[in-house]
Formats: structure tokens, sequence, C-alpha cells
């Protein structure tokens, strides 16, 4: 892999990991137009490394809600912290049996399949119209949302299915506020993430090879340096209600994905 290429790469990661438009698939895109076709083990040692540096960039733009979990969680108390981290909890159960039983099918579907990418971004591209068409209120997340919602996240592991796009409008359309649907979708996936790097530590799946440190490296600085304005701005698109315009922009590419992809 060139040095400019994981940089490009790293920052591709770094945008769509926070803004609704699917990081995976823009991914899966852009190796396609890059012709980047790496060992599998390879590929997914990048990718892998990439969402370790968005998910470290959660932990900074969210520090100080990390930190009051934290603190909540270290007293021992049935509070709003300790509940919170139970829904986070609970969110994490649909994604994690996913992961767990069906890895190897879900690898298969990471081998540069534009159409199959293509077909899930008009699909984020509906979620993001309905969630941008939402009633505002005020209502929290409930242990029973946190499931519904972790059941989003699973469904966008497939390429194209924005897992932020997917949390959020799920959120939202169930009725729950939107800066409160924002920041439980960003908080839950953190600890899938590390999960997921724990796991191939231990699996020896992550097997870094010197030639590829570099620009490894500059990929995960790249996606950490774009996930940091990524996620601030995303906060405040939702805020403003400012969704339908990812939706037309999922739609178009997924739309060119699928003309590509049939071209080829």
């Amino acid at each position: 892999m060139e040095l400019i290429d994981a940089i490009i790469l790293g920052i591709v990661q770094g945008l769509t990991e926070f803004l609704p438009v699917s990081s995976s698939g823009h991914l899966e895109l852009g190796k396609a137009i890059l012709g980047d076709n790496p060992l599998p083990q390879d590929s997914l040692l990048f990718t892998v490394v990439l969402h370790f540096a968005t998910a470290l960039s959660t932990l900074v733009v969210f520090r100080k809600d990390v930190l009051e979990i934290l603190r909540g969680l270290f007293s021992f108390k049935w509070n709003e912290e300790s509940r919170f981290s139970l829904k986070i909890v609970i969110s994490m159960v649909p994604a994690a049996l996913i992961g767990l039983f069906f890895e190897k099918e879900l690898e298969s579907l990471f081998g540069e399949n534009v159409v199959l990418v293509g077909f899930m971004l008009i699909i984020t591209a509906l979620l993001l119209y309905l969630a941008d068409r939402a009633r505002e209120t005020e209502k929290n997340v409930t242990f029973f949302n946190a499931f519904i919602i972790g059941v989003s996240q699973a469904i966008a592991i497939l390429p194209g299915i924005s897992r932020s796009g997917a949390t959020i409008s799920t959120s939202v359309l169930l009725g729950i506020d939107k800066n409160k649907s924002t920041r439980f979708s960003f908080l839950m996936v953190v600890p899938l993430i590390l999960g997921k790097m724990v796991m191939d530590l231990m699996d020896g799946e992550i097997d870094f090879n010197s030639e590829q440190m570099i620009p490894i490296s500059a990929g995960f600085i790249a996606a950490f340096i774009a996930g940091l304005a990524a996620c601030t701005w995303m906060i405040q698109l939702v805020r403003r209600s400012k969704l339908q315009y990812f939706a037309i922009y999922c739609f178009l590419v997924g739309l060119t994905a699928i003309a590509l992809g049939f071209w080829n």
C-alpha cells in the first residue's frame, strides 16, 4: 500500500465514521478506485487500525462524558452513569453476536463489492430521510431502545450501511432527543471497536509488517485528525436537522456505485 493511498483512506475513514455516509462503504469504494488489492489479512489490519483511530477520536471529543461515566461506575451505585453504561452493554449484544457467529461470512462481503455497497447506501439514504422528518422530542434512551439501536448497529456491519446514520436514525425514529441520540450512537461503538482489536490480538490476526508500518501509521494519524473534525461537525449537524443533505449524497453515491459495479 502506498503512503498517499493510506493517508487518503485514513481521511475517508475519519470523515465517514461519524458523518452518516458509511465509512466501510467508502473504504470499499476507495480501495476499488485506488486499485488497492492487498492480502485480505493486510486489508483487515489496515481497516481495524483506522477504526481504532476513530474510536480514539470519539474518546477525545466525549472525554467529559466518559470521565463522568467512569466516576459513576466506580462509585458502585445504581445511578444515571451506571444505567447509561448498562444501556451501552445492551446495545453491544446484537453486533457482538453477529460478529462472533458470522465473522467469516461478514469478511466475504468486504471484497470491493461495489454493487452491494451501492444498494446499502440507498438504504442509508432512506433512513436519514425518515429521521430528518421526525418530530423533536426530549425522550431519553431506555433499555429497550438501547437493544433496538444495537440491532441497527449490527445491521450496519454491512458495507454501505452507515453505522452512525443507522443508529442515530433509529434513535430519532424511536422518539429520542437528537442530542442524546448522537451521544449514545458515538459512545456505543467504542467498546465494540476496542473489543474487536483485543480479539484480533489474541487470535494473532494482527501481525504488523515492517514494510507496512509507515503507511499504516500515516493512515492512523489521518483518520484520527479527520475523526476529531467530523465528530464535532456531526454533533452540530444533527442538532440543526441537516440529515437530508446526507440522504441525497448517499442516494447519489449509491446509484453511482451500482452503475460502476455493473459497468465493470
